[in-house]
């Protein structure tokens, strides 16, 4: 994207923030946005929980940055994946093949695997599932947890 191009977009994103707008049907939205959503949603449960366990903020930040990292986030895909309804394993292969660039920090697989846990998490959320999202959130954050003490990656 052109710098220019890229002022206009922010110039109307901010315009179009003074009106109160929602997103129509979350099944339908865009599996970047879900995933958008997904990391912020996924990334404050994750600080919350670590927040009783540490005062020292530079250990909360470095577990919280390897948790949310896409290669911890690929590996709760694949734990919570047996369990998902069709509608949900539906949203998380849109968000798994959307085309994005992928950062050195991470495979093509599990950059693919994050972005698929991110929509789910995203659309959950923008769902107002607060019951199934607090399951996967769990299940995932337990998931995660395991495989660092167990020093998987």
């Amino acid at each position: 994207m052109k710098f220019e191009q890229y002022c206009k977009i922010r110039e109307y994103a901010l315009q179009a923030c003074a009106e109160k707008k929602t997103l129509d049907d979350p099944a339908r939205a865009n599996p970047i946005i879900l995933a958008y959503l997904g990391d912020a949603v996924f990334s404050l449960y994750v600080r919350m929980r670590l927040l009783p366990v540490s005062t020292h903020v530079q250990v909360l930040h470095d577990l919280a940055a390897r948790m949310v990292s896409a290669v911890f986030q690929a590996k709760a895909m694949e734990a919570l994946e047996p369990e998902l309804t069709p509608e949900e394993a539906a949203v998380a292969r849109r968000g798994r093949n959307t085309k994005s660039l992928v950062p050195k920090s991470a495979s093509v697989r599990e950059y693919r695997m994050g972005t698929a846990f991110e929509a789910l998490i995203g659309y959950l959320y923008l769902c107002r599932q607060e019951e199934r999202l607090e399951a996967l959130l769990a299940k995932s954050f337990e998931c995660i947890r395991e495989a660092m003490e167990n020093g998987k990656a």
